[in-house]
């Protein structure tokens, strides 16, 4: 059995129990069972609602100054009334994501109690995986005595769905295909007698009025050795083949500009066809394995390594973690599922449920959308480290477009140049504050996103796509925040607001006022716009260009607050030490100066990182804890920027067994942010990712430090082809704790410095070169 397999010997029965395939457009879970097999297909364009202005009540610029007067006076209920009378708009047709449809197959006859096999579990009878080293799920089951083998994969390539069915005995393969649409409007017809046509629009009524959204069209087409093929009631018959293999192809028309994307679907089923499923997987695999290939790991194998995916994950949620390895397996999956559902030429990044939609988060309150105040930001927290920085691409055109958008609504709301997004977003570029004050009106949610613009920068060094693409935009994002910022009359500082920090509560001095939202200068502003301020002066320099544009940005830096210790020993939340409303809340939002920024680190501010501790320890000491799947990953990624690799592996460990689906993916808890039942959110599977990595390597405080937060636990292991900001790859070998060898390939010339423990080496390195060293930092 693999190491990177997840592997059941029980079937599917449910979406939460399903495997996941992509090709960074089209996504599917697989729900494999005996008697039958159906496949939740989603699209990430299939978008409700449409491209619309937002109309604003904005006063502009007088308006802003009434608020603030209200807020630097102590008077937050006066100023939030203004605030919801400016600055709050009505919701209109903003939309979701939605599903598409299901392609349900059932077959014939099955071997007598084949139907109980989620009770009797003999070794051979029923099995499905999904494989990891070639993005695969394959189901092996017996029917009439005769094992009937399927397996099915998302082709990036070829742009198609591709499966095969077979059985050890000619003519054993029998089943009915049909297509189920998951909205409303949604029509079959045969095309054929071997193939199906669908025709849907995405439309709901809670986001959206239920007249507007994409339209798709899509076609499934059966092709058989052998047997016979026809088409019954609108369904698929197949009987008596010796083998089958099935296409599904789907288009929208999501800023097509002509109708030339309806008749795609035909040329994509008639390459496929073309090319045959031994092509079309021959493809998929060469494809796939350039980016999986990049990484490996290696962590020590326990007795619960042969155990089930789902079994090895119920032991976590009985403290037994004492598996390695299955860290190792999460990585990878955070891996294969950013491949699976972002690609270079993805036409949207991925959303809060990836490219993939259990149909949960788009009908309440949420939105399957771009939530822009940690979720968005954290799906794509591994890409760059995880060493699939093309998988980036997609978010770095939507930052683009997002720009491009912000400048409508920093104008009309706030009489500003520049642009501005704030808490979330859609497929139609929406950058307005939210309809609600209290968690809408996070105006650096734009720039938090635009943050990634720096990352791609920092690991690829890539000068064209800073002058083209990311100094432009954040550029812009500057221009905004040195015009919209205002100095506080009590401080002196430069601060932002009215603002949230992200969806939290406190209370004012004057606790007469009552729970209050909105306030001038929160944490989380003033991290993001200085580390927006200091990389625009350093491109600017790298660029040499807009000299006076650097003066001024050196003029407002030196006005930035700082960062603050509260009364409690906490990082302060707030420019003011607040009582917090909800001390349990699920969001840290001001940690982000330690992760993913570096304002905050061990080495370099030493009282601001125990701070930081304090703050992850108060959080914890509360019974009613929001413990949802984006906080226990950012506990471990914090611990891991803090060096603490064995509080960091507690919370990834928590992550894995009590916030995880049997197929691994993350999930909220009810109860929590309105939520009405577990809700598949996949930016856990990413962070999660992202903290495993940063505690095998960082690359953030200006060093390449090698096993920064190892756990005792990791006693032995290997990790090879994790990225390192400056543009280079590390592999990295350990045992007993320590560091054995490591090997540096660099691509970009210049002077790296290398830690291990309390040993500190630094190479002048050049671009191609490779530099072997041993466990106490020597060159070999």
């Amino acid at each position: 059995m693999s190491d990177f397999k997840l592997w059941y010997s029980s079937p599917a029965n449910n979406w939460s129990q399903g495997l996941p395939i992509g090709n960074g457009r089209v996504g599917a879970v697989i729900m494999s069972a005996p008697q039958r097999e159906i496949w939740s297909v989603s699209e990430v364009t299939y978008w409700s609602g449409q491209a619309e202005h937002t109309p604003s009540r904005s006063e502009g610029k007088a308006g802003l100054e009434r608020m603030r007067k209200h807020f630097f006076a102590g008077d937050y209920a006066g100023g939030d009334r203004l605030a919801k009378q400016y600055l709050q708009p009505e919701k209109q047709n903003y939309g979701t994501n939605l599903a598409l449809c299901d392609v349900i197959i059932t077959f014939d006859r099955l071997e007598e109690g084949a139907e109980q096999i989620n009770q009797t579990t003999e070794a051979g009878h029923f099995s499905r995986e999904l494989d990891l080293r070639d993005a695969i799920v394959q189901t092996n089951s017996r029917i009439d005595g005769n094992r009937l083998q399927r397996e099915v994969f998302a082709s990036h390539p070829d742009n198609i769905v591709a499966c095969r069915l077979w059985s050890e005995r000619a003519g054993a393969v029998s089943f009915t295909l049909e297509l189920k649409g998951s909205t409303e409007q949604f029509a079959v017809e045969a095309a054929s007698e071997s193939s199906l046509l669908f025709q849907g629009q995405a439309t709901e009524k809670i986001h959206s009025s239920g007249s507007c959204g994409v339209k798709s069209q899509g076609a499934v087409k059966v092709v058989t050795a052998g047997g016979t093929v026809r088409q019954e009631a609108g369904r698929l018959v197949i009987s008596s083949a010796d083998e089958a293999w099935i296409y599904f192809a789907v288009s929208t028309d999501y800023r097509s500009g002509t109708d030339a994307w309806a008749k795609e679907i035909e040329r994509l089923l008639e390459k496929a066809i073309e090319y045959g499923y031994a092509g079309l997987r021959e493809n998929h695999f060469k494809d796939y394995r350039q980016q999986y290939d990049k990484v490996s790991i290696r962590l020590e194998t326990s007795e619960q390594s042969a155990l089930p995916t789902d079994e090895r994950i119920r032991l976590f949620k009985q403290g037994q973690i004492d598996d390695p390895q299955l860290f190792a397996l999460f990585l990878q999956y955070g891996r294969y599922l950013t491949i699976a559902g972002s690609r270079a030429d993805s036409p949207l990044p991925m959303n809060l449920q990836g490219i993939w939609n259990d149909g949960e988060a788009c009908r309440m309150g949420w939105s399957c959308d771009y939530h822009l105040d940690i979720n968005t930001q954290m799906n794509y927290y591994p890409t760059e480290v995880t060493n699939l920085g093309e998988s980036h691409l997609p978010l770095m055109r939507y930052i683009e477009d997002l720009s491009k958008a912000g400048k409508v609504t920093a104008n009309d709301f706030y009489g500003c140049e520049g642009w501005v997004a704030h808490v979330f977003s859609n497929a139609w570029g929406f950058t307005a504050p939210g309809w609600e004050t209290s968690w809408g009106l996070n105006v650096t949610g734009g720039l938090w996103i635009a943050t990634h613009l720096i990352e791609h920068y920092e690991y690829s060094q890539d000068r064209d796509f800073l002058e083209r693409q990311a100094y432009p935009v954040l550029k812009e994002a500057a221009a905004f925040f040195l015009e919209y910022m205002t100095i506080h009359p009590g401080y002196g500082y430069l601060v932002t607001g009215p603002s949230n920090s992200p969806e939290n509560h406190f209370y004012p001095h004057d606790r007469s006022q009552g729970v209050q939202q909105l306030s001038m200068g929160s944490t989380l502003d003033q991290v993001l716009v200085r580390d927006l301020f200091q990389f625009c002066l350093e491109a600017a320099k790298i660029l040499n260009r807009d000299e006076p544009f650097q003066d001024t940005l050196q003029e407002a830096i030196a006005k930035l607050p700082p960062l603050k210790i509260g009364k409690r020993g906490q990082l302060q939340e707030w420019l003011e030490d607040y009582e917090e409303a909800q001390p349990e809340h699920r969001h840290l939002s001001h940690l982000t100066a330690l992760y993913p920024g570096n304002q905050v680190t061990p080495d370099g501010t030493p009282e601001l990182s125990a701070a930081a501790r304090v703050t992850l320890e108060n959080r914890m000491l509360q019974d009613e804890l929001e413990d949802i799947e984006f906080t226990a990953a950012l506990f471990g990624l914090y611990y891991a920027r803090l060096h603490d690799g064995n509080k960091a592996r507690k919370h990834i460990a928590h992550l894995i067994g009590e916030l995880c689906f049997d197929n691994m993916l993350t999930y909220s808890k009810p109860g929590i942010a309105g939520a009405e039942t577990n809700i598949f959110v996949i930016d856990g599977n990413f962070g999660g990712t992202a903290a495993i990595a940063e505690m095998l390597l960082q690359s953030h405080a200006g060093e390449i430090h090698l096993l920064p937060a190892l756990p005792e636990a990791w006693s032995s292991g290997a990790v090879a082809g994790l990225r390192a900001k400056g543009n280079a790859e590390v592999d990295i070998a350990w045992k007993h704790g320590q560091l054995a060898r490591a090997t540096l390939r660099a691509f970009t010339p210049g002077v790296v410095t290398i830690r291990a423990g309390e040993s500190k080496l630094s190479l002048d390195v050049e671009s191609g070169g490779v530099y072997h060293l041993n466990g106490q930092l020597e060159v070999e």
